[in-house]
């Protein structure tokens, strides 16, 4: 493999981690101005009429039965997840909020894959590691603080995006495409019954719908590329990467809404994103 080849899992990774990242700060910023639930319906149909069209327009290939199914599980298991994701960062800080899922996110599935695939090497470890480390200092509470809004749905939110990561893994080689158009059909079915039979369903301003739809083709954008970089690189290279995407949330946050922006973070930050060539190498 050439060395640009070897960094093309890497870079698709880091797509997803900067797009995911603005994603859910939108996320966070219209669900507090919507039902957290029915907001999430409006990212998942905005994602997939973009998605669909897309795969369409390219004429790929339909996935497999068994790739179909992998892909609906993970848009169920991703779908719910988010949703609890956008009402913890709705309730809570963000910069807390979004490290505490992806940590469990990424930890889950590396784990699964460690004794799948093999430990990985030294560096890559390491890279792990650091990335874990980073993740911890932007998560940590500051002196004096409570149990902060939002924290247990954040946690139930990581778990959701550990099964997302796994049984996307498990569609296999289909096209990203329809693998992230199938998987987001998943996700509307799962967030539409709640907002339906939740009693959800209720008139959205329209700067809200629009924030929706510009997170949705953000969100889905960073799933159909960590997808392709699951494909063609290792699942926990691609998921530790791509879980880098709260140093964004943090930054955007800090800059438009003013959180609170500690030492700390700042040192897990910069940490978080030393590891990305690591890992990456």
């Amino acid at each position: 493999m050439s060395v640009a080849a070897q960094y093309i899992p890497a870079a698709y990774s880091l797509t997803a981690f900067g797009v995911w990242g603005a994603s859910d700060f939108l996320g966070g910023v219209g669900a507090r101005r919507a039902n957290a639930f029915l907001f999430t319906a409006i990212v998942h149909l905005s994602s997939l009429v973009a998605v669909g069209t897309l795969a369409l327009m390219t004429g790929a290939l339909f996935p497999g039965n068994a790739s179909l199914a992998w892909s609906l599980l993970a848009g169920s298991l991703g779908g719910l997840a988010l949703a609890l994701f956008y009402r913890a960062l709705a309730r809570g800080n963000m910069g807390l909020v979004a490290p505490v899922a992806a940590v469990l996110g990424a930890a889950i599935p590396t784990i699964v894959t460690a004794f799948a695939e093999g430990v990985p090497g030294y560096r890559h470890l390491f890279g792990f590691i650091l990335a874990g480390i980073g993740v911890w200092l932007i998560s940590r509470t500051e002196a004096g603080v409570g149990r902060p809004e939002g924290l247990g749905m954040a946690v139930l939110a990581g778990i959701g995006f550990a099964g997302f990561y796994l049984c996307i893994h498990q569609a296999g080689g289909a096209s990203a495409l329809w693998i992230a158009t199938c998987s987001r059909t998943g996700s509307l079915l799962v967030t539409g019954f709640i907002v339906l039979f939740g009693r959800h369903l209720r008139a959205v301003p329209a700067p809200v719908l629009g924030i929706a739809v510009v997170a949705g083709i953000l969100d889905i954008t960073g799933t159909a590329v960590f997808i392709r970089a699951s494909q063609i690189g290792r699942l926990d290279d691609a998921v530790v990467i791509s879980s880098l995407y709260p140093a964004v949330t943090v930054l955007l946050a800090r800059i438009f809404l003013h959180e609170h922006f500690s030492r700390s973070r700042t040192i897990g930050m910069v940490a978080a994103l030393a590891a990305v060539p690591m890992i990456a190498g």
